[in-house]
């Protein structure tokens, strides 16, 4: 993965869906990569908002692969309407698939992945899951409301749990972009966000929950999840709920505050703004390369492996 400048690939999946993606090569030597790092986005965010930061790792001698699910982005069918895309495709067809073309890409380097949202999830669902090194996420987390920070909640149950479904249900997907609420959805997407429930297997049928609830324990890679304090969604108890289902891996939750770095605000998105570089970019390095925890005196909790 070594070379200047990303280059446009596509990833095919098992059952036959091509997604969109992008491979950004390491700076330096060839061989000399720290890793491989697969990025995946949150729910509704194309990867092109995560382009930034993919330059910054190439820059500090990872190799990177950004891509979109499918229904997003470069992976957008022609007609979304009536798509029957839900959280588990991304996670058992389109993350594992990215995660198998990294690992041809990667030159036997550590396979890395950089989770945000609902992407720190889905590499449990991912077959090829047990083949990643190392995790870092930020506010990840499967949207059960509950789990919704108290103060924002009513708000965010009337934008997610009651108008986006009415939305899908109307239109066959969800109109995320002319809303300006995120990217357009499928509606399998929307109504798993809409109505989920504090447990995410059930959403599989009743013979495959066990299977699911394995899959994600079969996760060996140390995982280090962000809360952040503003965050409305990845919510300490959201983060703990995800990382429950990771039980065969070292887990480390740490909690920062927006003004660790001099911000007013950071909340659910900002993280992946090049305005971080200097900063909270830099402090990734040293988890993704080192595998030390850059913040040990925010840490909530340190979970083993079982």
């Amino acid at each position: 993965m070594n070379g200047s400048g990303p280059r446009e690939v596509t990833i095919a999946c098992r059952d036959g869906v091509v997604l969109g993606g992008h491979v950004w090569p390491s700076a330096g030597a060839p061989g000399a990569a720290h890793g491989a790092v697969l990025v995946n986005p949150a729910t509704g965010v194309a990867a092109r908002y995560y382009h930034r930061y993919a330059r910054f790792l190439a820059g500090h001698g990872f190799g990177v692969l950004t891509y979109d699910y499918r229904g997003i982005g470069l992976s957008r069918p022609a007609n979304l309407r009536g798509s029957p895309t839900r959280w588990r495709d991304w996670g058992e067809r389109d993350c594992d698939a990215a995660l198998r073309f990294l690992a041809r890409e990667a030159d036997g380097v550590p396979l890395l992945v950089v989770g945000h949202s609902i992407g720190g999830f889905l590499p449990g669902l991912a077959g090829s899951g047990a083949s990643i090194s190392r995790m870092l996420t930020m506010g990840a987390q499967y949207a059960w409301w509950m789990d919704y920070a108290p103060r924002q909640r009513a708000g965010l149950l009337l934008k997610w749990h009651l108008a986006m479904p009415a939305l899908t249900a109307l239109l066959g997907y969800f109109p995320g972009r002319r809303l300006g609420w995120l990217e357009d959805l499928p509606a399998g997407v929307a109504h798993e966000w809409s109505f989920r429930g504090p447990r995410f297997e059930t959403s599989h049928p009743r013979a495959e929950r066990a299977a699911v609830r394995a899959r994600m324990a079969a996760v060996k890679a140390d995982i280090l999840a962000l809360s952040m304090a503003d965050d409305p969604f990845g919510t300490v108890p959201a983060l703990r709920r995800t990382l429950g289902y990771y039980t065969g891996a070292r887990r480390t939750l740490v909690r920062l505050a927006p003004a660790d770095y001099g911000r007013a605000a950071i909340g659910h998105f900002s993280l992946f703004h090049d305005s971080h570089a200097s900063g909270f970019w830099l402090d990734t390095l040293i988890w993704l390369r080192d595998g030390r925890n850059p913040w040990p005196r925010h840490v909530v909790e340190t979970l083993p492996s079982r």
